[in-house]
Order: C-alpha cells, then structure tokens, then sequence
C-alpha cells in the first residue's frame, strides 16, 4: 500500500455514489488525487480506481478513517453498522463522518462511532453520476459552518444541494432519492405512446427525454410554479388539455404522491431497522 500520510479526505466504498463522489471532487479540482484515500472490498475495483484515477487505495476502512480528517460513507445499508463498528476505534473528535447510506439516521451513526464524533447526513440521488445529483445535507451536533460549507462544496461537484432538519431526510429519500426511478418511468410511459402512435422507438425516446430535461430547467431556471408553467402551454380546448384530461382521470396526481409516502415510510423503516 503506497503511503497514506497527509490524506484530505477518505471515501468508504465504491459503488455508483462513492465513484461520482471521486469523480466529481477530482473533475472540480477541489483537491488532488495525491489528498484522497479510498477503501473497498474488492481489490479488482481498487485497481480499476487506481488506473483511472491515481488515489491512494486499500481494502481497510479503518485505515481511510486513521488518514483523513473527512470521511465520505458511500456503502450499502446493510452492512454500514459493520462498517461503523470496524473504523469506531480510528474515530477522533477532530475528525468529520459524512455518510449518503439511505436510511442511516444520525443517532445510529453517533451510536456506532462514539458520542463525542461530528456526523452529517446526506441523501443524493442518481443523477449524481452525471453531476446532476439533487442532494440534502442534514448536519449533526457539533458541526459548524465552516465543516458544513466545505462538506456543501464537495456535492455542489455533483449537483444542487439543500441544507435541511434531519426530520425531512426521510421525505427527501421519497422524493428526490427514489424519485429519478419514477421519472425514468414517466419517460418510458411518454416514449410508449410516441411509439403507439408512430414515432420510432429512437426518435421518441429522445424526444421524452429531452423533454422532461428542458420542463424541470425551466422550473428550476425561471423559478415558475410547475401549475403556472402547465398553463402556458394548455390552451383552452387544445392538445395539451386533452393529454392532461386523461392524465386525471388515470389519477396521476394521487399515483406520485402515494409513490413518494411509500418510499418514505420505507427510509422510516429502514433507519428503525438497520436492514436493507
């Protein structure tokens, strides 16, 4: 293992979100590849990370946690108590714990690391890959605005981020969290009826797509209510309004809503329980 001394920070797992991170903190140049630490069971997966982007790697976490003063928790819910227990005895006050586990609330993380440590939890999504990720940041006790900002400026290298109460974090799993998954389903569900009633299966699933993009930056670009921005583009016994008729009367209001109460009962789940 090449020398860990000096790290700025470690990432703990690498998945599709401890990759983006990487990915996106090395593509910002908020610190070298020379500053980072990253740990993961498989040693295939290391090397790939390696080769590509020149970090320090090893197969121990509790060695990720003993070179760096930040640390990203980027693994699977079912085994962060495992993890949690194994970097315990690495942990220090100094030190700052960020974990985007779905599901981990802040008082399991404080409980399996040590009383005295400083934790932030944080919920992105997909689009992360892409640094598109919509993420929530909700920071524990003892965490002060300079920790918070630095943490906030990692994720703006893959995407928006909202500072929130740790109560909302569920909501915010059943929404942002699962909801690329959703929306991959309405432009599935659009391209369908493209397809239906002629367009090649390309052509309509581009022009889906492409859609749903330019409608949610035109929500976020001209901070338009999404009910006025409906309005504009309804005219009154038009094309738009009978498309809408039909959407209302499939109950699509009530199917999304139910969607992200479902999901949000199970993060409610899943932080009770520890289990996947």
């Amino acid at each position: 293992m090449k020398k860990t001394k000096g790290k700025q920070i470690g990432i703990i797992g690498l998945g599709s979100m401890g990759e983006a991170l990487l990915r996106g903190i090395l593509q910002t140049k908020l610190t070298g590849p020379g500053e980072i630490i990253v740990s993961d069971t498989s040693k295939e997966r290391l090397n790939i990370v390696h080769r590509e982007f020149k970090v320090t790697t090893t197969v121990s976490n509790r060695e990720v946690v003993k070179s760096a003063p930040l640390i990203l928790l980027a693994v699977k819910p079912q085994v962060a108590s495992s993890v949690l227990t194994e970097v315990r005895p690495a942990m220090t006050q100094t030190k700052l714990f960020v974990s985007v586990v779905a599901g981990l609330p802040i008082s399991r993380m404080v409980a399996g690391l040590g009383t005295q440590v400083k934790v932030i939890r944080v919920m992105s999504n997909a689009p992360a890959l892409i640094r598109e990720g919509a993420t929530a940041m909700a920071p524990g006790k003892g965490v002060d605005d300079k920790e918070l900002k630095k943490v906030q400026r990692l994720f703006e290298a893959i995407g928006r981020v909202v500072i929130v109460d740790e109560r909302d974090m569920d909501a915010i799993t059943g929404l942002s969290g699962s909801g690329p998954a959703y929306l991959f389903m309405v432009m599935e569900s659009l391209a369908d009826g493209g397809v239906r009633m002629g367009l090649s299966r390309e052509v309509a699933m581009f022009l889906a797509a492409q859609t749903t993009l330019g409608a949610a930056r035109m929500v976020l670009e001209t901070g338009g209510h999404p009910a006025l921005l409906k309005d504009k583009v309804s005219s009154p016994g038009g094309t738009t309004m009978a498309g809408l008729h039909e959407l209302e009367m499939g109950g699509i209001r009530g199917a999304f809503i139910s969607a992200v109460k479902a999901a949000t009962e199970r993060s409610e789940e899943l932080g009770q329980t520890g289990r996947k």
